[in-house]
């Protein structure tokens, strides 16, 4: 039963009745707040506009039955055996996600803890007492002794009657805490394996880089024993021997600088995995296959996003505590029930003659608080205020990141594309570069310019995959966990 505040301030015995017998709950109806939410569509070529049709809000709600569940492990979407097994390592083994199963864990202790409030408690107490009474003791009795014992076994029941929803705003607010703890949790499950996944990417990124150095210091080593058989045959000068030995020892300069890069992003893994660093290696191997983005991702999957679901409890959470702040205001009732023995020693103490019991109930009604209560009631109000904005703010973050990694994935798309145009022209460049230096026609110089030129589009190119696959790691992160994958 839903009661108005002003309606249960009447102190007359009928109201008083009516309450006692069927009391009301002062905590809000809830609603979840609405935020704009215009559909979202992308293709592999260009964003498309949202359809008039779409839901203008979106409102939190569980997942129906008609609703595809997402993948509960996201890094399947890679289809990479060595990076599944990292993440399986980092689930079991995250220092970081320890932590918040722990702080997970201890919201549920207390949920449990404000559940008790809605059983009786009952306590047994004893005592064995030596005394000694004053011989000035008002209204003593002659015949009374000055030491004597006192020996007291009993049970105590106390029930408190909700008859203003208190202990029931305090169980809402505790479970939907809970469940924000929960949805805190799994943002930093997404947080920790969406890391890993990034740095495992850049750290295969780097290790595809390093191969084509490698690859380019035998092609280099080579051009330059040709040029050097050149100059001694006297078919090439010293500059063209000078250049080739210049444009080499670059190269091993660049391959040393992803050596300390590559040994990095070992080490943040390692971390990751809460492993030593000193004895972490992952040897090179391909690059894994790019993201297969679903041609449309409706705004539903934002749902599943942890920190907009947190923020939704959250707003639960300050609603139900405004139940807690407008309880106060009236009197608690308790009923009280005490049974046990009480005597001064001997044998026969648990005997009937020595029994004591009370029962009855009692009421506490806060007259004067300096106005302490209207604070807490406003601070209350202040709270889901802010916890509504940011619970919109979230949202529409959630939404604009979305966009934002869609955005980036189809540029990459189109870079990678024109990329490997460059690179195939790159190539002829340098093959007919060669063969007009062997003729004789070009001098050295245009061979560096074509092998450096070659080689900075070919690290750029593989640069472009690996971003391509952190933005879809990132709209990973902005859906929430993943979608489901494609045939």
């Amino acid at each position: 039963m839903k009661c108005p505040l002003r309606a249960l301030r009447p102190a007359s015995i009928a109201a008083l009745t009516s309450l006692v017998l069927f009391g009301c709950s002062q905590m809000p109806p809830y609603q979840a707040p609405q935020v704009p939410s215009p559909a979202i569509h992308w293709n592999d070529q260009e964003p498309r506009a949202p359809r008039p049709d779409a839901d203008s809000s979106l409102l939190w709600q569980p997942v129906t039955g008609e609703e595809k569940p997402l993948p509960t492990k996201w890094w399947v979407l890679l289809n990479d055996k060595v990076l599944s097994d990292l993440e399986a390592q980092l689930l079991a083994h995250s220092p970081g996600l320890a932590a918040a199963v722990a702080r997970a864990d201890a919201a549920n202790a207390y949920v449990q803890q404000a559940q008790a409030a809605q059983s009786a408690s009952v306590d047994a107490s004893g005592a064995v007492t030596n005394n000694k009474q004053s011989k000035n003791r008002p209204l003593r009795g002659s015949n009374q002794p000055n030491d004597y014992d006192a020996d007291t076994l009993g049970l105590n029941f106390n029930y408190e009657f909700d008859l203003w929803g208190r202990v029931r705003s305090a169980v809402a607010a505790g479970q939907a805490q809970a469940e924000a703890a929960q949805a805190d949790l799994a943002g930093v499950q997404l947080s920790l394996t969406a890391a890993l996944a990034e740095n495992y990417l850049r750290l295969r990124g780097l290790q595809a880089q390093t191969a084509l150095l490698d690859r380019t210091l035998g092609e280099y080593q080579r051009a330059l024993d040709f040029t050097e058989r050149r100059h001694r045959g006297g078919l090439a000068s010293g500059l063209g021997v000078s250049r080739a030995q210049t444009q080499l020892s670059q190269v091993r300069t660049e391959r040393s600088e992803l050596g300390w890069q590559t040994a990095q992003y070992e080490h943040a893994i390692a971390a990751l995995l809460g492993q030593p660093a000193s004895g972490f290696y992952l040897a090179p191997a391909a690059q894994v296959a790019r993201f297969k983005v679903p041609v449309g991702l409706p705004s539903t999957l934002l749902q599943h996003r942890p920190d907009v679901a947190a923020a939704e409890r959250q707003v639960a959470t300050a609603n139900a505590r405004i139940g807690l702040a407008k309880a106060a205001f009236f009197p608690t009732f308790t009923l009280g029930m005490a049974y046990g023995y009480q005597n001064t020693g001997g044998p026969e103490w648990l005997s009937k003659p020595n029994s004591f019991w009370s029962i009855g109930p009692a009421a506490v009604l806060n007259l004067l608080d300096g106005g302490l209560r209207d604070a807490q009631l406003k601070i209350a109000q202040a709270n889901l205020d802010e916890t509504t904005a940011r619970f919109k703010a979230a949202a529409m973050t959630a939404f604009q990141e979305t966009e934002d990694q869609l955005a980036r994935l189809s540029q990459y798309e189109q870079e990678i594309r024109d990329q490997q145009d460059a690179m195939q022209a790159a190539d002829r460049t340098l093959k007919l570069s060669m063969i007009r230096y062997r003729e004789g026609a070009v001098n050295y110089l245009d061979v560096v310019q074509a092998q450096t030129t070659l080689l900075l589009i070919q690290r750029n190119a593989l640069n472009l995959q690996t971003q391509n696959l952190l933005a879809g790691v990132g709209l990973v992160r902005a859906l929430g966990g993943g979608w489901q994958p494609t045939p």
